[in-house]
């Protein structure tokens, strides 16, 4: 597109291409963790030579920050690379998790599933159920960016509503809410395996504090998703749309030339949680269901609810070996452990059953080459993962996670910030760089490495900063420039609004952070005030 708009700039437009320069200026993942890594060296020998000490709660005698530009530290780098990038515990989870999930993408289930519900909701619960959708769509990874707001403009041109308002209300439930979901997902085996990384640089921590496991915050990730499907729907319906209509913004296409972008989408993709650039050809965006996708959604449902059936009933058998030594499954059992496994069976079986009937699998021969386009699509998290992997076993080997730990906590105790104030301001940090740092894994992994045990010093269960982690990391990436699906979406937006540029897209987004982001902040409120388990044997505090 051609054509020149001249517009008033306003503060609001100054203030986000401020962000986006400041942001532009930060280096890509990989490289930003090089460099964390090279300062981390660099600082733990500093403190190596001047013989600082930290006392560690749960050791007996002070501990020595180790230094890497040592004779130890270099024979421990050379000795433990390997180890370093194999043993990032968010590989042996989300890795498998992936290639299940890959199954139920790859063979239209999760899409189908989608174009369902949305295409067979009534108009009034039409952005209610949009809401519902982009929050729980995060389950497909990153597609739901470029997969959900489209469907949702056509479910509402459909039901004589602003397409604009499906287009913008999708994109933003699914940003806002990306750290959120009714089902387990990747994301929470990524985010389970990080903090679980850094727990033992405190050893009172390691002995004292529950494991954290992918349904860690699955009870607080099911309150999130419904409240903030229903605060997505509100802000669809009484918000954004009634704005679109008073701007004038027209309901059909005004411009052609973006029409091909509905229906072959060419775009900058978050790969794996991390940003590549790649090209995508997605298919045919049609709300509708052929009768033989139709028939495949009901098997493939069926198939997931006899397997929830046949595992619940293998649980619940006197002997059974998911029970711990005591009978039960709380604080620990082989259940707890088997997260990963019950997940892979309900994707992957379920999207198998999915593609055999809809045509899309041919045979089992396909399930490899379905697991093997999933691996590709997180390549690049496997490359970031050397880099992240390095930086996190420094920072435990090296003692600095401990220092910083133990004296974080002292100073904000003799400030006398200690309780739930101290996790306000810590959502507003994570909220804060959430602009800069779109990469939730890579945001985590420095959070994690510096907060999990200061605050877990101060009694918090690591499984709830992780949550107040998901709180900050996920509302303010709809507003960013720095999002490289706002691009796509501007491009979509365009079809019916030409003159439309980011700080359109941002004031319109606008409405949904701040709800969400408060809305969110009174769920936890409600957790830790109530005291109520975040996940299965997981609570607030540390033994409470």
């Amino acid at each position: 597109m051609n054509s020149t708009v001249t517009t008033k700039t306003t503060r609001g437009d100054r203030f986000l291409a401020g962000v986006e320069r400041v942001g532009n200026k930060l280096p890509e993942p990989f490289a930003l963790f090089t460099i964390l890594f090279l300062i981390t060296a660099v600082v733990s020998t500093a403190m190596a030579w001047a013989h600082v000490v930290v006392q560690v709660p749960g050791k007996d005698e002070p501990v020595a920050i180790q230094g890497l530009f040592t004779g130890e530290g270099i024979a421990w780098f050379t000795t433990t690379l390997g180890e370093n990038y194999i043993g990032f515990p968010p590989l042996v989870t989300v890795a498998t998790i992936l290639l299940a999930i890959g199954i139920a993408e790859k063979s239209g289930f999760l899409a189908a599933a989608i174009r369902f519900t949305i295409g067979s909701a009534p108009r009034w619960m039409l952005p209610y159920t949009v809401g519902f959708v982009g929050v729980v769509g995060s389950i497909m990874a990153d597609s739901a960016f470029v997969v959900i707001p489209p469907l949702a403009a056509l479910a509402f041109r459909a039901a004589g509503r602003h397409p604009v308002a499906g287009l913008l209300g999708g994109f933003a439930a699914a940003g806002a809410g990306y750290s959120t979901n009714i089902f387990p997902t990747s994301l929470d085996a990524l985010f389970a395996g990080i903090t679980n990384a850094v727990i033992p640089t405190v050893p009172a921590l390691a002995e004292h504090a529950t494991e954290v496991n992918p349904l860690s915050n699955y009870y607080f990730n099911v309150v999130s998703a419904i409240v903030l499907s229903l605060v997505a729907g509100w802000v669809i319906d009484r918000v954004l749309e009634p704005r679109i209509a008073r701007a004038g913004v027209s309901t059909e296409e005004v411009n052609p030339e973006t029409t091909q972008l509905m229906t072959d989408t060419r775009a900058i993709r978050i790969v794996g949680d991390e940003q590549t650039v790649a090209e995508s050809q997605e298919p045919d965006v049609e709300a509708a269901l052929t009768p033989q996708e139709r028939r495949a959604l009901v098997w493939a449902g069926a198939t997931f609810v006899l397997i929830g059936v046949v595992l619940t009933v293998f649980a619940l058998l006197p002997n059974s070996p998911w029970r711990n030594e005591a009978g039960h499954f709380l604080p620990k059992s082989p259940l707890l452990s088997s997260i990963v496994f019950i997940i892979f069976v309900f994707f992957s079986v379920s999207g198998y059953v999915y593609g055999r009937v809809a045509g899309t699998v041919r045979g089992f021969k396909d399930v490899p080459v379905m697991m093997g386009a999933a691996l590709r699509d997180m390549i690049s998290f496997l490359v970031l993962a050397f880099v992240l992997g390095q930086f996190i076993a420094l920072f435990n080997w090296s003692g600095i996670g401990s220092w910083i730990a133990v004296t974080g906590a002292t100073g904000l105790e003799n400030a006398g910030v200690t309780g739930f104030p101290v996790i306000i301001g810590f959502i507003l940090l994570c909220s804060l760089l959430n602009l800069f740092i779109i990469s939730g894994s890579s945001m985590w992994t420095l959070m994690a490495a510096v907060f999990v045990p200061m605050f877990g010093i101060l009694g918090f269960e690591p499984a709830f900063i992780q949550a107040a982690f998901r709180v900050g990391d996920s509302a303010t990436q709809v507003m960013t420039p720095l999002n490289p699906y706002m691009v796509v979406l501007l491009t979509m937006l365009r079809k019916y609004e030409p003159a439309a540029g980011l700080g359109t897209l941002m004031a319109r987004m606008l409405p949904f952070v701040v709800p969400f982001w408060v809305v969110w902040v009174v769920i936890l409120v409600v957790f830790y005030v109530l005291n109520l388990p975040l996940g299965p044997g997981v609570g607030i505090m540390i033994g409470a």
